[in-house]
């Protein structure tokens, strides 16, 4: 997903990093998570116009919240139902796909990690087809943004298909942006502890951080919980909710469009279908505000509502009107096929891992006790602004893993920091 950091002025890797994605050239953006990739592509997306660039995310939630559209979608691909070659058959045939493909100049690729090789491959191949053009992508020019240390993408098969061990990686000839700075956290111990966690190297300095961040888990205290699994997630925050004596808001979320979709769709929303919250309630919010005044993963709590709007106490004190927000659904065209007004808003006692990536939190009570995906524990930890507001619930060694083939590749193009 696309996360916002606080800089407005460009660092010198940044300024070279934004030169090289104004060279015309294929670029992979990459970094450390805070290291404002998405600051980035914001700048270099003001300076091209929105249909001949489109923004396209590697999952219908990260979709939504950016405004764009799915890689799968775009290049007609769906979720590869009968196979590749049954998606390869019917894209080939498809004038639609074929008029869309040949109208942009370029793609971004959100989150590109999360896109497996075989659908990068396929998907380079329609191009190809498509324009006519022997080139890769049929001439299309691909900027990549992603970071293959945090979460790997999701297959068929359960495999680890990660995008740059095909070779279709290579014949894209990117030219690698390596984002070094952390600019989310000036913490510089606590960037060191990531560095490692973010290479999978558990060693005395880590252990012993982790050590000094672990206690016995107060469900009182202000902070995000961050578990493994949605159902622990789902019941700690109908917990908390339930000890509020205030009367409870069950807001519904309201849909128009291509009712056929809907369902399909709903299970993308950055939100449930009924949000039920309650005055006193934590919250966290689920998008970036137009007007700054919060980011995805500003953390609060609601003290009013009047006039079909609440009033959120954020974590400095301040307070801020929130009204409901339209949520878009579009197509491969990038047509709204379907809508959803709804609160920006979202219990905030606690979220997945899975479901932080992306957000900046300024306090977080973790549980890193059995995690299986490599990345999971760097996601986790890599939240924070500041190593201040951890607190660990418990965790493991063999919880601080990567992926060997993710380390070989950074080391291969001069990417790994310690």
């Amino acid at each position: 997903m696309l996360e916002k950091i606080a800089e407005t002025k460009l660092c010198q890797e940044q300024e070279s990093a934004l030169n090289l994605l104004n060279s015309g050239e294929n670029v992979f953006l990459t970094g450390q998570a805070g290291s404002g990739k998405s600051f980035l592509i914001k700048e270099f997306v003001k300076q091209v116009a929105r249909d001949d660039f489109p923004i396209l995310a590697s999952t219908g939630a990260a979709a939504v919240l950016v405004g764009g559209r799915t890689f799968h979608s775009f290049f007609g691909i769906g979720i590869l139902e009968g196979g590749v070659e049954k998606a390869r058959e019917k894209a080939f045939k498809d004038g639609k796909l074929k008029k869309r493909i040949n109208k942009v100049e370029g793609i971004i690729i959100d989150e590109v990690s999360m896109i497996s090789g075989e659908v990068l491959c396929l998907a380079e191949e329609i191009a190809r087809h498509h324009r006519g053009n022997h080139h890769p992508f049929g001439g299309i020019r691909v900027i990549a943004i992603g970071d293959f240390a945090q979460l790997p993408p999701i297959t068929r098969t359960g495999k680890k298909d990660w995008s740059f061990k095909h070779s279709v990686w290579e014949k894209i000839q990117f030219q690698v942006a390596s984002l070094s700075t952390n600019h989310r956290t000036e913490d510089n111990h606590f960037i060191k502890i990531l560095n490692y966690v973010r290479t999978g190297e558990f060693n005395q300095l880590v252990g012993e951080f982790l050590h000094t961040k672990t206690k016995k888990h107060d469900e009182a205290a202000p902070g995000v919980r961050l578990f493994p699994f949605r159902k622990q997630a789902d019941d700690f925050n109908n917990s908390q909710l339930t000890k509020i004596k205030a009367e409870e808001m069950v807001i519904p979320t309201i849909f128009w469009g291509d009712s056929i979709k809907a369902d399909k769709l709903k299970q993308n929303l950055p939100f449930p279908e009924e949000l039920k919250l309650k005055i006193g309630a934590e919250i966290i919010f689920t998008q970036n505000d137009a007007q700054k005044r919060w980011i995805n993963g500003t953390q609060g709590r609601i003290v009013g509502f009047e006039n079909h709007k609440f009033t959120i106490e954020k974590r400095n004190k301040r307070e801020v009107t929130v009204d409901k927000s339209q949520f878009d659904f579009l197509n491969g065209d990038g047509e709204i096929i379907l809508s959803a007004v709804q609160y920006p808003l979202a219990l905030g006692y606690a979220t997945t891992i899975h479901k932080s990536q992306g957000a900046t939190l300024d306090e977080l009570w973790c549980d890193l006790g059995r995690l299986w995906e490599p990345g999971q524990a760097y996601v986790a930890l890599s939240r924070l602004k500041t190593s201040q507001g951890l607190n660990l619930i418990r965790w493991s060694p063999s919880s601080i893993k990567a992926d060997p083939d993710v380390l070989n590749f950074y080391q291969g193009i001069g990417s790994v920091n310690k």
